[in-house]
């Protein structure tokens, strides 16, 4: 019955070799991964007129400056990451620059941030779309947390269904935002160049006569702004979903994205300071504009709809994103192992079932309000931003390329706003980001300690390549994964009672079988290794194949057939976790096989 409901919500198994068609084009990867960055249009202008508007209306005419700044940063950071996208092509963005140009502290410090940041994106869009969608229909909003929740869910079976029919799906609501802002764009220019605007309340440009402005809240009103520039660096963490060549189609689709990013933001902050738009509880900035250029008709909801839904939706850049950086993460050993996997439908499955959990989790704390997350979800982004920017100034110092200066120039820009902005965000809200001081360390802290479990792993399943005397006995096969310490003692003992021994090895794609093959033919040629490929990925059917195969030449001869199972034993209970369960898995299908009798090596671990 699961395996029916999973079937159905997620599609069929896809095999290993269709992978390349679950690569994104240029411009479904602009709408999938864009979606976080474009969206932050709607929000990003207000931030700083609410700033401002602590002084008064008068000071409106700063946001223009302030815009400038904010555009002046998203310039550095487009050129920077366009830089990091050639320089890492595999990905892993912030985290895989810091690490290797500042050292492991302080990439696990992006990468962490940028793990919870993407969480934060999930928590904070689907929470953001689900008061637009409560605000038109009053009667649900008892139901926020619900329908938030409900959302959240339907974003990750979605994305569960592969890359490529997610992005099929949501190219439509993010690019019709993008129309949507144009169209009130070019019409409220036009209205201004024509003198078709009204007369607004607000002040000349230039008019520096107001009390009240001081440095720090023009600081304070940049760094807010600057809230517009979140998901500017997931598709550096994102190139191998892309199309080949990878690195040349993920470079164009940034240029892209901070073209189109730095045009409506541009627009809609000039149109907010013309219009002399204010602030307000009751109704966003946007909504707004709407009204003042078209009034209350079809264009105006046309405008809201696809805000509201786009502000939703942004949420799935955090799911585009996050299973690449643990990916990153788990192959340096800092996550657990499972988030190396691919699913049924060649997406890093564990990585999106983990985002959309955490990210329903935190709704559910924070009743669907994420308001108050906002500033921290920002911080998360810079601290990333400062980081890789930095390494990046590192690098080029370091290895001085052809042209390497004007590229170092750009990346310590960009590192010293980035810097600049997250210290604003530090002192001037500490009262909603200090949470970050406390659960950076304890995320640093747990990678390091995941590192030092599979550290100590692999030093006792080093082998020492004592092969002991076949003995006579019955057939028996050996599920390996690999050559380790286990599978040694495994073959010892097998060896040491059977007649006949097959080790079986599946492989999920043609290097890996290739790699087997010749280190068992190195170490261990008196036992037969069969190599199995599985198309999809799968362990037990194609074992199973071979286990049916083997019995009828055990029958023949008059032997009982055994499979003997490897089996970690871990020292804490929580380290199982940090371990692929497939031997248990593979045991269970096998107890309720006849004729196959089932046992297991277990390996104690001391650490």
């Amino acid at each position: 019955m699961l395996s029916i409901l999973k079937r159905y919500l997620i599609g069929k198994p896809l095999k290993t070799t269709e992978l390349g068609e679950q690569k994104l084009s240029n411009t479904k990867a602009l709408a999938i991964l864009s979606s976080d960055a474009l969206s932050s249009v709607a929000y990003g202008p207000e931030q700083i007129l609410i700033v401002l508007a602590t002084v008064g209306a008068v000071a409106y005419w700063y946001s223009i400056p302030i815009g400038i700044g904010v555009l002046i940063l998203l310039l550095a950071l487009i050129l920077s990451y366009r830089q990091i996208i050639f320089s890492y092509p595999h990905g892993g963005g912030a985290y895989v620059v810091s690490k290797q140009n500042l050292g492991v502290i302080p990439g696990l410090v992006a990468g962490g941030s940028l793990l919870v940041d993407y969480i934060l994106t999930v928590a904070v869009s689907v929470s953001a779309g689900t008061d637009a969608i409560t605000s038109a229909i009053p009667a649900l909003h008892d139901h926020t947390v619900f329908i938030a929740v409900l959302l959240v869910i339907f974003i990750t079976i979605l994305n569960l269904r592969g890359v490529t029919e997610s992005a099929s799906i949501l190219a439509y609501p993010v690019y019709l935002f993008v129309v949507a802002l144009l169209i009130i764009i070019v019409v409220g220019l036009y209205n201004v160049i024509t003198g078709q605007a009204p007369p607004a309340d607000h002040t000349t440009i230039g008019d520096t006569a107001i009390s009240g402005i001081t440095t720090f809240l023009l600081l304070r009103a940049f760094s807010s702004g600057c809230s517009a520039l979140t998901g500017v660096e997931a598709i550096s963490n994102a190139i191998p979903n892309f199309k080949e060549p990878a690195a040349k189609n993920a470079a164009k689709t940034l240029v892209m994205m901070g073209t189109i990013l730095a045009i409506l933001f541009s627009g809609v902050m000039f149109l907010a300071y013309y219009y002399g738009i204010k602030p307000s509880h009751e109704e966003t900035v946007m909504s707004q504009l709407g009204s003042e250029i078209f009034g209350r008709n079809i264009i105006y909801y046309f405008i809201q709809g696809t805000t509201a839904l786009i502000l939703v939706l942004a949420a799935n850049t955090g799911f585009s994103a996050f299973p690449l950086l643990a990916y990153n993460l788990a192959s340096d050993k800092f996550m657990p192992r499972m988030y190396l996997l691919r699913g049924d439908r060649l997406g890093y499955s564990n990585g999106i079932i983990t985002l959309g959990v955490a990210s329903i989790l935190l709704i559910i704390a924070f009743q669907g309000k994420t308001e108050q997350l906002i500033p921290l979800y920002a911080v998360g982004v810079f601290v990333p931003f400062t980081l890789s920017q930095t390494g990046m100034v590192i690098k080029w110092l370091r290895e001085k390329p052809a042209n390497w200066f004007p590229k170092m120039i750009t990346n310590l820009v960009g590192a010293l706003i980035s810097a600049l902005v997250s210290i604003i965000f530090l002192t001037t809200k500490f009262n909603q980001v200090w949470s970050i001081l406390i659960f950076l360390p304890l995320i640093v802290y747990l990678f390091l300690t995941i590192r030092k479990h599979y550290e100590a792993v692999g030093d006792q399943l080093r082998l020492n390549n004592d092969i002991p005397d076949k003995i006579k006995g019955n057939i028996m096969i050996v599920p390996v994964a690999g050559i380790t310490k286990v599978v040694e003692r495994t073959m010892q003992y097998a060896q040491g009672i059977a007649d006949e021994v097959y080790a079986v090895y599946i492989s999920f794609d043609k290097d890996s079988e290739q790699q087997m093959r010749d280190k068992w033919e190195a170490w261990n040629p008196n036992v037969k290794l069969i190599v199995v490929h599985s198309e999809y990925r799968e362990i037990t059917r194609p074992l199973l194949k071979v286990i049916d195969e083997m019995e009828q030449k055990a029958h023949e001869n008059g032997f009982e057939i055994t499979v003997l199972i490897p089996q970690f034993i871990t020292k804490k209970n929580w380290h199982n976790v940090l371990h692929n369960q497939s031997s248990l898995l593979l045991r269970a299908y096998l107890l309720h096989k006849r004729s196959v009798i089932v046992t297991t090596v277990p390996y104690r671990f001391k650490v």
